[in-house]
């Protein structure tokens, strides 16, 4: 990403990069903030392809559960038959989603040029996953259409999502981090806390050094 224009990467956060742009190589910078830029192939890695598929696959499994619980407090009974029933839709609910969310996804890639890129600030307090701001855009956009789209419809499994799908940046309080992942393959670690799943991207050169520092920084987890 070196050589890109600086200006795609001004103004987020109100600050422009010291040195003219941010680097795909992670840097510290005069305020104290380690700063770095990545971009993976929408196409290639399917880490965003799992984020939407889990959102759609809970809300279903969310109306599954409230279905069979409507069903035993009406009744009292709930027998096998039933039970299989109820199942063998949701199966058929689940086939439909993932169609529905394959196809939607290869739009959304579409619409996104194929990449995602997004900027990552990071200190010892926490580390914030941002969004390029054209980018961010886009991504605003798509997830008012299918807001608004979901409500017209009356799929508030779809408004909820693109409700969601409008937050285009995340950070993580390193204090309230309880589990950190790495998946190596993928760049990609994982730093979860209640009610908040970041996803880390750093360069196989940088990985290690992003891991390690998240790591040693986070006191809730196991070590």
């Amino acid at each position: 990403m070196t050589g890109q224009d600086p200006n795609v990467y001004a103004n987020v956060n109100g600050y422009y990069p010291e040195q003219g742009q941010i680097g795909s190589r992670v840097s510290l910078h005069g305020d104290g903030k380690y700063r770095w830029s990545y971009e993976y192939s929408l196409f290639k890695n399917p880490t965003v392809f799992f984020l939407i598929f889990k959102i759609f696959f809970f809300i279903v499994l969310g109306i599954f559960a409230f279905m069979v619980i409507l069903r035993i407090t009406e009744n009292g009974n709930f027998f096998r038959e039933e039970f299989l029933g109820y199942l063998k839709v949701f199966g058929f609910v689940l086939l439909g989603m993932i169609a529905l969310v394959g196809v939607s996804y290869l739009i959304y890639a579409a619409i996104m040029g194929g990449k995602y890129s997004v900027i990552f600030e990071m200190d010892d307090k926490g580390v914030n996953h941002i969004q390029t701001p054209r980018q961010a855009k886009k991504a605003r956009g798509i997830g008012e259409a299918a807001a608004v789209i979901g409500l017209a419809s009356g799929n508030f499994g779809m408004a909820g999502a693109g409700i969601a799908s409008q937050t285009t940046n995340m950070y993580s309080d390193f204090s309230k981090v309880k589990k950190v992942k790495r998946y190596p393959r993928r760049n990609l670690i994982k730093v979860n806390a209640t009610l908040n799943h970041n996803q880390v991207y750093a360069a196989p050169e940088d990985y290690e050094f992003v891991y390690d520092f998240i790591v040693s920084r986070c006191d809730r987890i196991k070590k």
